[in-house]
């Protein structure tokens, strides 16, 4: 039986990717996917889920104090965007002997 740990983790949100928020207290904003963590299962997503830290002063930021950060949500509280704004879900086709992603709801290619 294999070990998952040994297996690379799959996620259908990629990087540069337009999606919207379905759950928590940024429900509904929409934005694009600046990181992706498979390993974890999140994303950083621009201008959402944004946390204050107080940070102190160093060389590299010498003004210190409050620092507003993107913070990680889980990949299961976004969905891709599709062109009419409305979230869809992701899944995998091949075509033409290459892995494309797909759009459910359009049946449209995402990426390639």
């Amino acid at each position: 039986m294999a070990t998952s740990a040994a297996a690379k983790p799959k996620m259908k949100i990629k990087k540069g990717d337009q999606v919207i928020v379905l759950s928590g207290k940024d429900k509904g904003k929409t934005g694009t996917v600046t990181q992706a963590m498979p390993k974890d299962s999140k994303v950083i997503v621009g201008g959402v889920n944004v946390a204050t830290r107080h940070r102190k002063p160093t060389q590299a930021e010498p003004q210190g104090g409050l620092v507003k950060i993107e913070a990680p949500l889980h990949v299961s509280k976004v969905a891709h965007v599709t062109a009419d704004g409305r979230p869809t879900r992701v899944r995998f086709e091949v075509q033409d002997g290459k892995k494309v992603r797909v759009a459910v709801k359009t049946g449209s290619k995402i990426d390639g």
